[in-house]
């Protein structure tokens, strides 16, 4: 019966986080007084309860506040700074925004053809780059021009986010950033998910990235065609424009990275220093003596840090959360371990229908509230780590950079003036039949032998 109270209580608090992330309030803050109010709860549960093992003070205080966070810095953020300091690279060798006026002038003024290619390029470069500085630097390129071409600011906003979505799923520092989180929140004896590699997941990740473009283009042409666009105005590139573009064969840069983690087997962070290298040298930026080259990688390394560092406090407070969260477990399962599937189908089913739990940090988004279900579910089953990542990535991924919550879709709905109503009634439906789809491709390559 103590279970089953403690339990009741959790939930309740795991609900009043799902509103706190709704009002958008402050992540990092709310995260770490859950972490502490599950701690407090589990410490009162096991004293109460004869059933369960007592807890070591301090052992779990060490635990959620300090092993768990050192350990997620120590496997996971140091190839987020890295990839960020990569999508700097990008941005200041002109290779990016090359590729983009590039593709604008394959486009010309058709609308629906040039917005096709601007986010067929932005997806592939966000298989790399990462960051709300990123962003910024690609969107104050991209939006004007959608705009110029008459395409309604919503739709344009909603159309270049999906793409930073659709470019995420196959975006290294994110997969090892979900491989830390669900590392943290398995039992002891099940399989590490560590030993599930990008290159094992790479193949999925791209599939993802085509259906979810598709969806995202197929929603925004269909919005587009019920709207009354604005008016044409010239965009065309002035002649000294161009006079910076980046030479061609840089261009394999953007994607650099993945190949090399994927079909030479490089580890992240040498494949991103590599990428980079190539980057400067071929845009003749190792120039100028040794000592400004020193200061300009140091300088591209620190705006990098700049534009991760909310991100890099959220994870590691997430790190507690997901301690906490296992301690949770006992009290969960009473409860709600009943209800998870024992079959593969079944749970993929499920998370197709329950997506939407995904956005506003939900309880199936591993980079907000969902590490207390994640942890229900990788204790009550025993699944191949094939076919359960990439489930977990799909209703995180999909959902949550898509949402009003996610850093640089606020900067975006507020730069532009973008009404979140006008942008949920794309984003919300789009991100569901992403997730949908992806989940049922995942059971279908992964899940039927499990």
């Amino acid at each position: 019966m103590v279970e089953i109270i403690i339990g009741i209580l959790m939930i309740v608090s795991f609900l009043g986080m799902v509103w706190y992330c709704v009002k958008g309030f402050n992540l990092m803050v709310g995260f770490f007084v859950m972490a502490t109010l599950w701690t407090v709860l589990a410490f009162i549960g096991n004293a109460l309860s004869p059933d369960l093992t007592a807890l070591n003070f301090v052992d779990t205080i060490t635990n959620i506040y300090q092993t768990g966070p050192a350990g997620f810095a120590s496997s996971i953020l140091v190839n987020i700074f890295f990839g960020s300091f990569f999508g700097r690279i990008l941005m200041d060798t002109g290779i990016a925004a090359t590729l983009i006026r590039k593709v604008v002038e394959l486009g010309g003024d058709k609308p629906r053809i040039t917005m096709t290619l601007l986010c067929t390029v932005t997806a592939l470069c966000f298989t790399s780059m990462t960051g709300i500085g990123p962003v910024i630097s690609i969107a104050v390129i991209v939006m004007p021009i959608l705009q110029a071409l008459g395409i309604p600011t919503a739709i344009a906003l909603f159309a270049f986010m999906g793409s930073i979505m659709a470019g995420i799923f196959a975006n290294v520092t994110n997969f090892v950033q979900y491989q830390g989180i669900l590392a943290a929140l398995q039992p002891e004896g099940s399989q590490s998910m560590m030993e599930y590699g990008f290159s094992d997941y790479f193949t999925f990740g791209m599939i993802a990235l085509v259906v979810s473009l598709i969806v995202t283009l197929v929603f925004a042409n269909i919005a587009l065609s019920r709207a009354k666009s604005s008016k044409v105005k010239a965009w065309a590139s002035t002649p000294g424009a161009t006079s910076g573009d980046a030479p061609w064969y840089s261009w394999v840069a953007v994607i650099a990275p993945v190949l090399l983690v994927v079909f030479a087997e490089f580890p992240i962070i040498p494949a991103f220093i590599l990428a980079a290298l190539y980057a400067l040298l071929t845009c003749g930026k190792l120039k100028g003596g040794f000592v400004n080259i020193c200061r300009m990688l140091a300088k591209q390394f620190a705006d990098g840090a700049v534009d991760v560092a909310p991100l890099v406090g959220f994870l590691l407070v997430l790190a507690m959360f997901n301690s906490a969260a296992s301690l949770a477990v006992p009290f969960f399962e009473p409860i709600v371990g009943g209800l998870v599937p024992h079959s593969t189908v079944a749970l993929a089913i499920l998370f197709a229908i329950l997506a939407p739990l995904g956005f506003f940090r939900g309880p199936l988004n591993l980079v907000g509230s969902g590490g207390a279900v994640a942890a229900v579910i990788l204790a009550a089953t025993n699944w191949d780590l094939a076919f359960i990542f990439p489930l977990f990535a799909v209703v995180t991924i999909a959902p949550q950079h898509l949402d009003i919550t996610q850093s640089w879709v606020a900067w975006g709905l507020g730069h532009h003036k973008v009404g979140s109503k006008d942008f949920m009634k794309f984003s919300i439906p789009a991100g569901w039949l992403s997730s949908a789809i992806l989940c049922i491709i995942a059971l279908i390559l992964f899940g039927l032998n499990n």
